[in-house]
């Protein structure tokens, strides 16, 4: 297993391999694979397998197929227009999918569900039991941001806290970043009255408190 381009002909050191949007990538050789190359995702790293015989050349033509590859699958994930998860059950089966895109399936939630009572957060993870909600003022939204919402919640029950090893988890999702932003954009309008009729679910905030800024 190694990471990145190997040395050159004078000893130079291998350059560090990144995806577009900064994640890092690992190449790996497997002497079992003699044909076939794959590229994936593991705990936001892009995994490229190549098999053991490729050469220095073969190699960084496979690894820039195979990541142009990987961008493409996220933008059409992003843009979809797949039906969204609109029941309990759906919602459980479109995490086990994320699970298994961006975490390499180790995220496995005992239930996941919309919720209407949660007032102060986007969604929400209890590590001790499996169990995930999501507010339902995420129903409108774009698919993206639900998506982001709910890998963040499946990547609690890996890492509870939100530190460095938590956010490394969510940087395979390539809207992480964008998915965030619209969130707090959300948040900083309606906390402050801005547009009201353009809240996400178009009702007041009943419950007197300013949107959730994030997940959690």
């Amino acid at each position: 297993m190694r990471r990145g381009s190997p040395p050159g002909s004078h000893g130079q050191p291998a350059a560090v391999l990144t995806t577009t949007g900064g994640s890092p990538v690992e190449v790996r050789r497997s002497a079992r694979r003699t044909r076939t190359v794959a590229a994936f995702w593991e705990d936001g790293t892009a995994v490229v397998a190549i098999p053991a015989r490729f050469t220095a050349a073969q190699e960084r033509e496979w690894v820039h197929r195979m990541l142009a590859k990987l961008h493409k699958q996220g933008e059409r994930r992003a843009a979809s227009g797949r039906r969204r998860p609109a029941t309990d059950e759906a919602l459980a089966a479109h995490a086990a999918q994320l699970s298994e895109t961006y975490l390499g399936g180790r995220a496995t939630p005992t239930s996941v569900r919309w919720v209407g009572n949660q007032n102060s957060r986007w969604g929400s993870a209890t590590p001790a039991d499996g169990t995930i909600r999501l507010s339902d003022k995420l129903r409108p939204m774009p698919q993206w941001v639900i998506d982001y919402v709910l890998l963040h919640e499946l990547a609690h029950l890996l890492v509870a806290p939100h530190n460095a090893a938590f956010w490394r988890l969510l940087e395979a999702y390539p809207e992480t970043g964008r998915a965030k932003a619209f969130l707090e954009g959300v948040s900083y309008a309606t906390a402050r009255g801005l547009d009201k009729d353009a809240a996400p679910d178009r009702v007041p905030n009943t419950a007197g408190n300013p949107w959730p800024g994030d997940a959690d």
